[in-house]
């Protein structure tokens, strides 16, 4: 007999995730206008009162490339406000219990995280990153993957002094935009290494939307046999074919436990253009068109995993829904997030939406209130065993 339950099909299944918002600082990055710090601010604040317990905040890197990020000083200050913490107190959230990230893709931006966190308003988790393409890497750090990996581990030797989580993300996993396809085997070892030197967890991540859903299936399996660990492991997915939460699905039955996603589904390549001015960012896009690069969508992560009963550790979702539909107000345009339009889905009967004529309907025709066959016809409908068979 066919079993019907998805999470027995698939054991390693959770039905409890961590979810991750990286709206402030993948969102923001793309948008080719800018951002008002006190923006920036509020969206990292309401998405903690939210429950939201991984939160990232910002680029330390150098501004002149992405200028977006040249408030990140004053945007780290905002989130270590103390009347801000006050604020979570009163609602029982411990500020500490929050990963606040902030992204230090070469060393001078990670020596900037350690003086701030010096200074006490500094991240305590910081991000740097890899691809499997060279090529990619280099586009995006300027370096050598060799030169990279030495530079990588002593800046987590630095961290670890400053009390400072050190996340490793892998990129082009599935594919670069750059040199094509990429072996998994290659990503799997990247991981390993980022491990072996130091590195507190691992974010996975499909930068490019090139991950098909069967092969997310593929690739999170092989690696959580190799690292069964799922406290290692995030995903991250872009939607840029569409197949963001297929995506998270496929991921979800090999056994990952911690996503991240954006409200609306902005984020992607960084802006080379900012307010009208052009800016180095990463170059030119690589897609036809910049705005269809974005995240998962986070309300529409939160909802569908709801509904699928899976544990959201304390996140509350109507509020979720409400920064997303604020966050469109402050985009200035339509995101991608459907449920901030549709909702939930109802669990009672939505009684304006009854027809006041079908009772009588019904009893014209001599109709039970609760019947919905003819009379005189079997009870259960039997299909011709003909068509059972192809």
């Amino acid at each position: 007999m066919t079993e019907y339950d998805i999470f027995k099909v698939h054991p390693r299944m959770p039905k409890k995730v961590r979810l991750g918002d990286i709206t402030v600082r993948d969102g923001f990055q793309h948008e080719e206008v800018w951002i008002p710090t006190e923006a920036k601010i509020y969206y990292a604040q309401e998405l903690a009162f939210a429950g939201v317990k991984r939160i990232e905040v910002t680029n330390l890197g150098n501004p002149r490339v992405m200028p977006q990020f040249k408030d990140a000083e004053a945007v780290l200050k905002g989130i270590h406000d103390d009347i801000f913490k006050q604020r979570l107190r009163k609602r029982g959230i411990n500020f500490e219990e929050i990963e606040w990230t902030a992204v230090t893709i070469r060393e001078p931006s990670v020596d900037r995280a350690i003086r701030l966190k010096e200074q006490g308003v500094g991240p305590n988790r910081i991000l740097m990153m890899v691809s499997t393409d060279e090529e990619h890497h280099f586009a995006n750090s300027g370096t050598t993957l060799p030169a990279y990996w030495a530079e990588v581990e002593r800046c987590i030797k630095k961290c670890k002094d400053a009390g400072i989580k050190v996340n490793g993300t892998v990129s082009t996993i599935w594919g670069s935009p750059i040199s094509g396809p990429t072996k998994l085997e290659d990503a799997i070892e990247f991981t390993k290494r980022f491990l072996s030197i130091g590195a507190d967890d691992i974010e996975h991540a499909d930068h490019d939307g090139s991950a098909p859903p069967n092969q997310v299936y593929r690739y999170y399996s092989m690696l959580l046999d190799e690292i069964p660990n799922p406290d290692l492991h995030v995903g991250h997915f872009h939607v840029t074919r569409g197949w963001g939460l297929a995506n998270v699905l496929a991921a979800l039955q090999a056994g990952i436990e911690i996503f991240e996603g954006t409200l609306g589904g902005t984020g992607g390549q960084p802006a080379n253009f900012l307010d009208r001015t052009p800016v180095p960012g990463t170059g030119s896009y690589y897609y036809r068109d910049p705005n269809v690069v974005g995240l998962v969508t986070f309300e529409d992560m939160c909802v569908m995993l709801d509904e699928m009963g899976i544990d959201l550790d304390g996140i509350n979702i109507d509020r979720i829904l409400e920064l997303g539909t604020l966050m469109e107000k402050t985009i200035g345009r339509r995101l991608r997030s459907e449920s901030i339009l549709n909702g939930r889905i109802p669990k009672e009967a939505r009684e304006d939406f009854k027809r006041p004529k079908l009772p009588q309907i019904k009893s014209k025709f001599k109709e039970k209130p609760e019947q919905i066959i003819p009379d005189g016809w079997p009870e259960k409908a039997e299909v011709p065993e003909a068509l059972l068979k192809r």
